[in-house]
């Protein structure tokens, strides 16, 4: 076994603090990572504090990991020793449901091994994240991180990168469509770069103005503060895919009269309590409401090659692992830029 060092939440009152477990031994397809850098998203926070409900503790948290190869098994062929790579939200799945083999393993129709708060393929042995120093995870579960990318930005792609790709490649958005973002936190100000690399023509929608700079600089082509009810009702029938990306308590309805006819608003943010759907928001413009889970490692890995042939990459403040509580405050305070990444080298200083 490997000794290894982490970071964990104990109980959902209490602060993150230092933690030491063990990892396994890599079987012959599997590869050992050392994480160098691992983002803090928000549904970290949610299930740290269990505020969705069945978290097991102790926990660690962190599933947007980047590292390098340190040793992989005997059958392993995708990787060698000092490869950059990176590990998502989940680090194995049933393989053999109609989702898996479809290379959409993020919604297996069997059992789903998420990088935390969840079990091994056995069912009974507990997954611990990327707030730690190594990892242990089969090679077709692990991506390729290019040259081009740095590793600090390229962490939080396996999460809010995918999850805000995914849907923009879904639904096909692309040049000539105008798309608004709803929010610009870690997963917004992602959506907007890439709907703007695909194409579309962009409207933020924050809170914020402070973020309206940003938003332009991260290719937006118009800033709308959403308390603003003349500027929302000039923009009614207007959109023909809105992306939203906030996890705290809004009212959809307000979205939803922004699009078009046959338009789509996709939900990737996840409040911790349901929110209200006024049918008429959907019946009177045949509207569209979907919602979208990160991507397959397919997809993924798509994601990441897109990242360096376009250098787009996420803006991030580095902090060092000790930092975390603090982090988790300022996150929930929407006070980053844009996301915290932790320099895991600092676990073992």
């Amino acid at each position: 076994m490997l000794k290894t060092s982490g970071y964990a939440a104990l109980s959902a009152s209490s602060p993150l603090v230092p933690f030491h477990f063990e990892r396994r031994e890599p079987g012959p397809r599997e590869v050992l990572i050392e994480i160098l850098y691992a983002g803090i998203c928000h549904s970290d926070i949610h299930q740290a504090r269990n505020e969705w409900g069945g978290s097991v503790f102790p926990m660690v948290p962190g599933h947007e990991i980047a590292g390098r190869v340190l040793r992989t098994g005997s059958e392993v062929t995708r990787f060698k020793p000092s490869d950059a790579v990176g590990v998502g939200c989940f680090v194995d799945s049933c393989r053999k449901c109609g989702s898996c083999r479809e290379g959409l393993e993020q919604y297996c129709d069997g059992h789903i091994s998420f990088t935390y708060n969840g079990t091994e393929q056995d069912m009974k042995t507990p997954t611990y994240g990327g707030y730690s120093s190594h990892m242990v995870v089969d090679e077709n579960y692990v991506l390729k991180i290019s040259p081009r990318l740095p590793l600090e930005k390229a962490a939080p792609l396996l999460c809010a990168g995918i999850t805000t790709y995914s849907p923009l490649r879904h639904f096909k958005v692309g040049a000539g469509q105008t798309v608004g973002i709803v929010g610009m936190g870690g997963l917004g100000h992602m959506g907007v770069k890439f709907a703007a690399a695909m194409g579309a023509r962009v409207t933020v929608f924050s809170t914020t103005r402070e973020k309206e700079k940003d938003a332009r600089s991260f290719g937006a082509c118009d800033f709308v503060l959403n308390r603003d009810p003349e500027a929302l009702a000039s923009r009614a029938n207007s959109f023909d895919f809105i992306l939203d990306t906030v996890s705290a308590p809004h009212d959809l309805n307000v979205y939803l009269n922004l699009l078009r006819r046959d338009g789509t608003m996709t939900i990737v943010g996840v409040p911790v309590k349901p929110a209200e759907v006024h049918a008429f928001s959907l019946i009177l413009k045949r509207r569209r409401l979907a919602a979208s889970l990160i991507g397959g490692i397919r997809e993924t890995q798509e994601m990441l090659d897109y990242c360096a042939e376009k250098n787009i990459a996420p803006e991030v403040e580095i902090i060092s692992v000790d930092k975390v509580n603090e982090a988790y405050e300022r996150t929930i305070k929407a006070d980053v830029r844009y996301r915290f990444v932790m320099d895991m080298r600092t676990l073992r200083a």
